[in-house]
């Protein structure tokens, strides 16, 4: 099984990988993923050898803390649960906006002791005057304990880096705290030291010894090495902050409360308490709480946040919404299907979310050198201190350099050079409609070499329509009800294009008698005694028709992958009708740019080789490949992977899965059904190619990205450990002090995390007309809110006083009677026996009293 745990004590990609060494060397485990952004594993391991407690165990004895990741009732996971503010009453706390809180409480105390601790130190240096009693060598050790009693506060506040990092060091495993913890406790007891010999020094009137040690104090480092870090790593939580703002506009739309029919009133409840097959009701400007169907009513849906359509689609009685889009204008009446954890909403949170925790192949470079990392830095360190003092040097000179050399090589920005970008990319993907499932299938998408593609239903619309219309002495429309009475009993796929037509044309039929089917040729039957027929060539052929002067137009049309179907009265040939599966608009602008970028575009179809050319010569498609059976299809990816291609397959039908399993990528048409959609590593939630397109160039931006960062995060630390050990001293006189190698410690790390905030930027591929298209519903939607302003402003509000109410079935019969009249919005108040009524002009005092009479109860009075 796959499980997901929550990892605390991580603070560098050292132990990130301390964690995952120790978890994945346990028996029965077969995968380990631990993500240092989101202190999160998740661990793939089989229950019969070992169980969860046992995982969590060994996470402890790594010096760390697990436990399994909390998973809420309602919308999405952990994610959510971080992000969203609950329910109506419930103030859930946000970690991330906790520890931003207390890692700036830490920063502005540092500073507050620091800033005296400075002044104390080096304000002479720039010619502040000091109090009487610090100032002279006379004064030395009052000078050195007042600033050891500054810092003990600033120690306090931060001995987290202390206990954390002498723990891990302890356990084997130093980590980034490790280093910082060292530096400074270096600096400290250095400066305990020299308090320990200036009282020496006076005790024997040794000045000289009281004046070296007087101005080689440590004190004010090792705390300016700690507020420094503190500054690093809060600039580094609100950026990082930042990297999930994709995941939480999404989890802005998750829907807090529902309006729920119950014993036949509406009660107002959490969205979490919503029972499948409960009815709701969706107001104007709400958001649609649960998925499901529409009972009543008909309106127009925002579905940004999960598909990414920036415009709005009609929705009517049957239809299927789905929870947190947005009603934009009309009320209806829904049933709820799917609640909770289980609606499309939550599924796409915890896809997300679990994509931002895994690891792609590039980040296990980046492990595999942080795991010996620190160690080596510890050992440069030793090394640097012990050269600089056989080399010469005194003591201070080298035990700075050893110090800067550990607190400038921290970690951090190598464990996260890889998860931020990963979880900007997933998020902004998201956003988009387009769900990553894994770290590793957003990595190996950029290389994708072919790209594999289905025709029926993601390069075409997936249902046929008519295309030509050609008659011969009758009109179209008689042609069209000739065809229509006779495809209505027909089982033919392109009968329903036919009566789809038809349909469009509102006309209506006549009914045919002797209705008989000729499989593989055509259709025939009686219409007022007169017989007709409906098929092919052939079927025309064997019924003495003349087919000379349709048999070009009939070539023509098969040739341009149209189905021609040929209808007949008694030996006259009437017309015909083409029916074809439509490219959708999208399609030919989808391939162009798929070649643009050096992809192989090859076509998979089940149809015939004339069908397919032809849509090979409208798309320009590099390959096709026709009459391919649904199994045959894996065995084609597979073909392509022989010849050393990685290969992405698009597909959406349940004939698709075992290709899009078997692909390097398999990208689903969200729009498919739920088994190609398990099986892919890519979901589209839109039913665009396009989508295709934009999916390869975001993996190409995060890859590129990732590769940026880690370049960086290699060539600080290939420029700043020599810096900081000294080797430029002897020729250029340049030394880095531990203070500032704090600093660049903590601008590298600052550095990669906004260089992935980036990627927040990328853009995504627009079809042409989309622009235009978006300006138009705007206009609509600006139409729309100024009737709906008019609408309400010739509503009349009345109060009701009612004698008679006696329970809620009572309320409910009330309640029934007025909203039963025409425009008229009620809500019926028990307790004080009223009702507060919403009705139109054409609605009198009179009618309401009548419908409440009518139903058994008197009406005191109506104002």
């Amino acid at each position: 099984m796959k499980e997901k745990f929550d990892v605390t004590g991580m603070t560098c990609s050292a132990c990130s990988s301390r964690v995952e060494k120790c978890v994945s060397k346990l028996e029965g485990v077969d995968e380990v993923s631990v993500n240092l952004l989101t202190n999160s594993m998740q661990v793939k391991y089989d229950e019969k050898i070992i169980k969860e407690q046992g995982i969590i165990d060994a996470v402890v004895h790594a010096g760390y803390g697990a436990s399994p990741a909390e998973n809420d009732n309602g919308f999405g996971s952990s994610v959510l649960a971080e992000h969203s503010e609950g329910s109506p009453g419930e103030n859930r706390k946000n970690p991330v906006q906790e520890h931003l809180e207390y890692m700036k409480k830490r920063t502005f105390w540092s500073f507050v002791f620091l800033i005296p601790l400075m002044y104390v130190s080096m304000g002479h240096m720039i010619g502040v005057p000091l109090p009487g009693f610090l100032h002279g060598t006379v004064n030395a050790v009052a000078f050195a304990m007042t600033q050891f009693l500054l810092c003990l506060p600033v120690l306090y506040i931060n001995r987290k880096y202390f206990t954390k990092g002498f723990s891990t060091l302890f356990h084997g495993a130093p980590n980034m705290d490790t280093l910082i913890a060292v530096g400074s406790a270096a600096s400290l007891v250095y400066g305990v030291f020299a308090i320990y010999r200036m009282g020496y020094g006076l005790g024997v009137q040794d000045m000289e010894l009281v004046e070296r040690y007087l101005h080689d104090l440590y004190f004010e480092s090792a705390v300016m090495i700690l507020a420094l870090i503190n500054i690093g790593k809060y600039l580094e939580a609100r950026s990082k902050g930042k990297t999930s703002q994709a995941i939480e506009k999404l989890m802005d739309m998750a829907p807090k409360t529902a309006f729920v029919e119950r014993d036949g009133m509406v009660v107002e409840i959490p969205a979490e308490e919503i029972l499948p097959g409960d009815v709701l009701q969706v107001k104007p400007g709400s958001s649609v709480p649960a998925d499901g169907v529409i009972l009543e009513g008909s309106t127009s849906i925002d579905q940004a946040a999960i598909t990414g359509e920036s415009i709005p689609v009609q929705k009517n009685t049957g239809d299927a919404v789905i929870a947190a889009t947005m009603n934009k204008a009309g009320f209806f009446r829904m049933k709820a299907t799917k609640v909770g954890k289980d609606t499309t909403f939550a599924q796409i949170i915890r896809l997300v979310e679990d994509a931002s925790a895994s690891k792609a192949p590039i980040a296990k470079m980046a492990d595999k050198i942080a795991g010996v990392f620190v160690p080596v830095v510890m050992a440069i360190a030793l090394i640097t201190g012990i050269v600089w003092v056989i080399a010469g040097a005194e003591f201070e000179f080298a035990l700075s350099c050893a110090i800067s050399v550990l607190v400038i090589s921290c970690p951090c920005a190598l464990g996260l050079a890889t998860p931020v970008a990963i979880m900007v990319g997933t998020g902004k993907g998201a956003e988009n409609g387009i769900l990553i499932k894994s770290g590793e299938a957003l990595e190996v998408t950029h290389s994708i070499q072919s790209v594999v593609l289905d025709k029926t239903g993601t390069i075409t619309q997936g249902t046929p329509k008519v295309t030509d219309i050609q008659t011969f002495g009758v009109d179209k429309q008689e042609l069209l009800k000739i065809a229509g009475a006779l495809e209505k009993k027909s089982e033919h796929p392109l009968a329903e294009a036919v009566l789809e037509q038809v349909k469009e044309e509102k006309l209506t039929l006549p009914e045919v008698q002797e209705f008989q089917a000729v499989p593989g040729k055509g259709i025939q039957g009686k219409i007022q005694g007169i017989q007709y027929y409906a098929g092919n060539l052939k079927f025309m052929e064997e019924q003495k028709m003349d087919i000379s002067k349709v048999q070009t137009q009939v070539e023509r049309l098969a040739e341009e992958g149209k189905t021609p179907l040929i209808f007949a009265k008694e030996q006259q040939i009437l017309g015909i009708l083409a029916a074809a599966d439509l490219v959708k608009p999208t399609s030919a602008q989808a391939i162009r740019e798929l070649k643009k970028l050096g992809i192989q575009v090859i076509m998979l179809t089940g149809d015939n080789e004339r069908t397919a050319k032809a849509i090979q010569k409208q798309l320009d498609l590099d390959t096709v490949i026709a009459e391919v059976l649904p199994q045959d299809k894996e065995r084609e990816v597979a073909k392509l992977q022989e010849e050393g291609k990685t290969v992405a397959m698009v597909g959406d039908g349940i004939n698709d899965a075992p290709a899009l399993a078997r692909a390097d990528v398999g990208i689903a048409i969200g729009a498919g059904t739920d088994v190609a959609i398990e099986s892919a590593d890519i979901v589209l939630m839109k039913n665009d190619l396009l989508d295709v397109v934009t999916a390869v160039g975001l993996s190409k931006a995060v890859i590129r990205n990732i590769k940026e960062n880690l370049f960086w995060a290699f060539f600080y630390n290939a420029c700043g450990i020599p810096l900081a050990a000294g080797l430029l001293y002897p020729m250029f006189g340049l030394k880095l002090s531990p203070m500032f190698g704090a600093a660049a410690m903590s601008l590298s790390s600052l550095f990669v995390v906004s260089n992935a905030l980036r990627l927040r930027f990328f853009h995504v591929l627009k079809k042409p007309e989309a622009e235009r298209e978006e300006t138009l519903m705007q206009i609509k939607e600006t139409v729309s809110d100024l009737e709906v302003k008019e609408d309400k402003e010739e509503k009349i509000m009345f109060t009701m006083k009612i004698e008679g109410m006696m329970c809620p079935h009572c309320q409910a019969a009330v309640t029934k009677a007025l909203n039963a009249l025409e425009g008229v919005k009620a809500e019926v108040n028990l307790e004080k026996k009223e009702a507060y009524v919403e009705a139109g002009a054409n609605i009198s005092k009179e009618d309401l009293t009548k419908a409440v009479t009518e139903a058994g109860y008197e009406v005191l009075s109506v104002e």
